[in-house]
């Protein structure tokens, strides 16, 4: 067999199924393994010279093998050389799958008589291999019916389908409570830990303290410590307005080309947490006076302070 292959085919081939394993078998990420791990290109080099230092050899061991032959050695070497295999076992099988078909000079025993403009039938047998898989498609149907249709015991191809679409909604949803870049204004909530508000103060401090104030008293912008808000004093309304800017025409820019969805949320939790503090030079009111949802039907008497109308408002929201 060695000699149906030439040199040029087989050390490529050798070389690339030994490269094809140590891609299979090495962890390196996204990268191929050879850029990865710069060892493995000097392992894989090593590899190529060992295997077109082998063919050398070989051929060189022949050479000298060939060398010492008598002339009726060489002859039969030579011969041996030019032989092609013959497979005579999966001919068999070749056979025996194809079945028997009469030879041309005995085809007039199974001709039929339908003709069709000089063009006859013949009425030769199915091979075998066509009969097999005839008889395994009918088994296959049988069980498939009773399987998917009769007993229903295997969801249908629609089943699985809804099946997997449903499966896939609930890792998505599960996938967004962990990967906090993915909020958007329906599913922003509010942030409360350190790290978040840190980060959104920090936010706050290169972006928005120019029209603000840094301590959210307001400037050119409005005063974000008061409970008068232009368009809406809720984490969802804020969140909002950073992402898509305030009125057309004045107010704010929109900020989503600058800021991550989750930069976002963090400097919209920390201008929430603004609100009741004191500011050195507040900016008058602007705005509506926000209320919570779910607070609108409260009674607040007039003669309680702004302060305990904050506290009232802060536990209607945390038990909403």
């Amino acid at each position: 067999m060695r000699h149906l292959i030439p040199s040029y085919v087989r050390v490529p081939a050798v070389f690339f199924i030994i490269f094809g394993l140590v891609e299979f078998f090495v962890d390196s990420g996204d990268k191929p393994a050879f850029l990865e791990y710069p060892i493995i290109m000097l392992f894989l080099l090593l590899v190529l010279v060992i295997l077109i230092a082998i063919e050398g050899i070989v051929g060189s061991i022949e050479n000298v093998l060939f060398q010492s032959l008598d002339e009726a050695g060489k002859q039969r070497y030579l011969a041996s050389q030019t032989k092609v295999p013959q497979f005579t076992k999966l001919k068999a099988v070749y056979a025996k799958l194809k079945g028997g078909e009469k030879p041309i000079e005995e085809e007039h025993e199974i001709i039929l008589d339908h003709n069709y403009d000089g063009i006859k039938e013949l009425d030769n047998n199915l091979p075998p291999w066509w009969l097999y898989s005839w008889y395994a498609s009918m088994v296959f149907a049988v069980i498939y019916l009773f399987n998917f249709h009769v007993t229903g015991s295997s969801d249908t191809q629609y089943e699985e389908l809804d099946n997997e679409y449903a499966q896939a909604k609930i890792e998505i949803e599960a996938y967004k409570k962990t990967a906090k870049n993915l909020v958007d204004v329906n599913s922003v909530v509010l942030l409360t830990d350190a790290l978040d508000l840190q980060n959104g103060k920090k936010i706050f401090t290169e972006n928005c303290i120019a029209c603000h104030m840094a301590d959210g008293g307001g400037g050119i912008g409005p005063n974000l410590t008061d409970k008068h808000w232009i368009l809406g004093g809720s984490i969802k309304n804020v969140f909002q307005t950073i992402s898509e800017g305030g009125r057309s025409g004045k107010g704010m820019v929109s900020w989503k080309k600058d800021l991550k969805p989750l930069e976002m949320a963090q400097v919209a939790s920390y201008v929430l947490s603004l609100q009741g503090t004191t500011p050195a030079n507040p900016k008058e009111a602007e705005g509506d006076l926000w209320q919570p949802e779910g607070a609108e039907d409260l009674q607040i008497p007039a003669e309680i302070k702004d302060t305990d109308v904050l506290e009232v408002e802060k536990s209607v929201s945390m038990n909403n």
